[in-house]
């Protein structure tokens, strides 16, 4: 489902791999951008012009994508052997915001999650609080139309690395989760994917 949305932050980091540049950026605080309230000119106004803006069709309806990624050789990532990179992304309709997306493979702020504990999780038994205390503050966040219809806002997890250089070739892996809710804030979804080589 969420296929087409790492992709474009895989371009990007590619893109950004093969000079290991962009520009370095914080991780907004989880209340800085509100879902259904945040404006495409109040998130550049706080962080500027993105690296890459794109534009998507999800459940029926155009959603504008902007990306911002910052990558170096020089950082220190949690894994030996990774590029160390960052990007986040935001996801607009009609300038609104419906979605936003923080990975990050640097040691201080990497979005790496525990995907043995998925099992764990219980489609209409396990609550919201539950989610947040077994798999940690998620990375992302979403609405309509980025998820089909959910009480409340959905919550991703999502980690990506990237190892080796533009002469070996980049060896790219990524793992995803994401969990809708119902009216209970019990988990009414559960989707979850992993790709590439470690």
């Amino acid at each position: 489902m969420f296929k087409s949305f790492h992709s474009l932050v895989a371009i990007s980091m590619l893109t950004i791999l093969f000079g290991c540049a962009g520009r370095d950026f914080v991780r907004p605080n989880q209340e800085a951008f509100k879902l259904g309230q945040t404006t495409y000119s109040q998130v550049l106004q706080q962080l500027g012009q993105p690296r890459q803006e794109g534009t998507l069709l999800k459940n029926d309806k155009n959603v504008k994508s902007i990306i911002y990624v910052y990558a170096t050789t020089g950082g220190e990532p949690l894994e030996e052997g990774v590029i160390p990179a960052r990007a986040m992304s935001y996801y607009f309709v009609n300038d609104t915001l419906v979605g936003q997306e923080f990975v990050s493979s640097f040691k201080a702020d990497n979005s790496n999650f525990d995907d043995a504990k998925i099992g764990s999780i219980v489609k209409g038994k396990t609550k919201r609080a539950d989610v947040a205390q077994l798999m940690g503050r998620p990375s992302g966040s979403y609405i309509f139309p980025m998820v089909k219809a959910t009480a409340g806002e959905a919550v991703g997890y999502t980690y990506a690395t990237t190892r080796g250089g533009a002469f070996s070739g980049f060896k790219m892996f990524r793992k995803s989760l994401l969990l809708s809710f119902n009216e209970k804030d019990e988990v009414s979804d559960i989707e979850y994917s992993s790709s590439g080589n470690k």
